[in-house]
């Protein structure tokens, strides 16, 4: 931590806090001099001064023109801690006489009921909304998560709000942690107890906490700079069980498909993808397909039926011969079940050049980077790859062609997405590029990397 971060939780503007920082380093100065220092107006400068002085915190220097000292950064700080203590006693005083003083008043009879309408409040500047969510850690019963967006982590590990989520974890809490992972800081989780259970996505980069589905937070404005002091942030608090449900609900739908921290973080400590690869499939309904291919023509009852051995017997046996053939029919019959081969391979393929791609990153320049893709690709033997210029910038694929048997594996769809795989890692969003697919009259493939308006 730093004396300014001191100084601002102290009390102190950011105005203010670089006043004291530059007097405390200089013997005395006049008020012009502090605002070419500060890089700010002199009016700008005297309404700091006018401040700290009234704290006692600058004093003038009985010259012409005046000139304005501080003392010690150390003693500076020392000053204002006094200065709160004597508030915080003045302000516990006070509470213990009022408390002493008033008899014990029965609650209204609406209070009851008015604990059941949704509260809400805005808090401001990040040290009150880490407050609140250290309370909400030390309060929940059942179950705390965290939204912490790409800098979130930050911001938590510097305040009292980690141990009470620690300490959560560790009395049985079920603590969820849903974060986008960043170089920077993948450190910092190593922070939070075993027990908190950490996903990482690129689908949330909103923060906020819940707890017990009863209380929520959600950031309404968050600083640009992520190691700021966060004295612009601003978040929306909200007791309402019906509203804590539905966000519980939002971020359990991105939490099924967020990525567990042990293999999301290898990107960054290990230079490997090795995310879960989630494969689609055609839609429609299996059921239906299934029985189509063991031959079922019946429709299925709607209510119970009695049982006949003999129809019984007699079914089984012609859904016994469908399966038999079925079953002899090889990696082709999958399309029956709507399991298109190629389509998944297509999809591993595209893994395998997102890879690829994340391997060569280092590799700055773009037709660098096409030239190694085109050495391992070719060292590989799946193909011959080049590139050209007219019309438009585009990579021409020759894949090789699939003379196994009519049941073999369709590789050249796996080559195709290595391709896309790769291209699309690269360069889809970059500078406004993106990747079009086309099939060229000899047969190869032409990826067009063409420029967005």
């Amino acid at each position: 931590m730093q004396w300014s971060q001191v100084l601002s939780d102290a009390g102190l503007s950011d105005r203010e806090v670089n006043a004291v920082m530059v007097l405390s380093s200089k013997p005395s100065l006049k008020a012009s001099e502090l605002a070419k220092e500060l890089g700010t107006t002199r009016l700008d400068a005297y309404n700091s001064l006018e401040r700290l002085q009234s704290i006692g915190l600058v004093k003038t220097i009985a010259d012409r023109p005046m000139r304005f000292s501080c003392p010690p950064i150390h003693d500076a700080v020392s000053h204002l801690i006094n200065i709160r203590s004597e508030q915080l006693q003045k302000i516990q005083t006070g509470y213990e006489t009022l408390k002493s003083s008033s008899p014990t008043q029965d609650q209204p009879q609406d209070d009851e009921a008015d604990s059941t309408n949704p509260k809400f409040a805005v808090l401001k500047e990040r040290t009150h909304i880490m407050n609140r969510i250290d309370k909400m850690a030390s309060e929940a019963s059942q179950a705390l998560t965290l939204v912490l967006g790409k800098f979130g982590i930050l911001h938590l590990c510097r305040g009292a709000a980690l141990g009470s989520v620690n300490n959560a974890a560790e009395r049985g809490i079920d603590v969820r942690v849903l974060a986008q992972l960043d170089r920077r800081t993948i450190r910092f989780f190593s922070q939070l107890h075993d027990d908190v259970e950490i996903r990482h996505t690129k689908d949330l980069e909103a923060q906020g906490a819940i707890m017990d589905s009863s209380e929520t937070i959600q950031y309404l404005n968050m600083e640009e700079n992520p190691v700021g002091r966060g004295k612009n942030d601003a978040a929306l608090i909200v007791e309402s069980e019906p509203f804590g449900i539905s966000q519980r609900n939002l971020v359990d739908s991105i939490w099924d498909d967020a990525i567990p921290f042990a293999a999301a973080s290898k990107r960054f400590t290990e230079d490997r993808i090795v995310d879960p690869l989630r494969v689609t499939l055609e839609g429609g309904s299996f059921l239906d397909r299934f029985r189509e291919v063991l031959e079922i023509e019946e429709d299925l009852p709607e209510e119970d039926t009695p049982f006949n051995p003999d129809a019984f017997l007699a079914s089984s046996g012609e859904i016994n011969k469908a399966r038999r053939k079925l079953s002899a029919g090889g990696v082709e019959e999958m399309s029956s079940f709507g399991i298109n081969l190629a389509d998944i391979l297509r999809q591993v393929g595209t893994r395998i050049g997102e890879e690829l791609a994340f391997s060569l990153r280092t590799i700055d320049g773009d037709i660098e980077f096409l030239n190694e893709m085109m050495d391992w690709w070719e060292h590989a033997g799946l193909g011959e790859l080049s590139y050209g210029i007219d019309p438009e910038f585009h990579i021409k694929a020759m894949l090789v062609e699939d003379s196994g048997p009519p049941d073999s594996l369709p590789l050249h769809s796996l080559d195709g997405g290595i391709i896309e795989g790769a291209l699309s890692a690269r360069y889809r969003g970059k500078d406004g590029v993106n990747v079009r697919r086309e099939q060229d009259v000899d047969g190869s493939l032409i990826y067009t990397l063409e420029m967005l308006e």
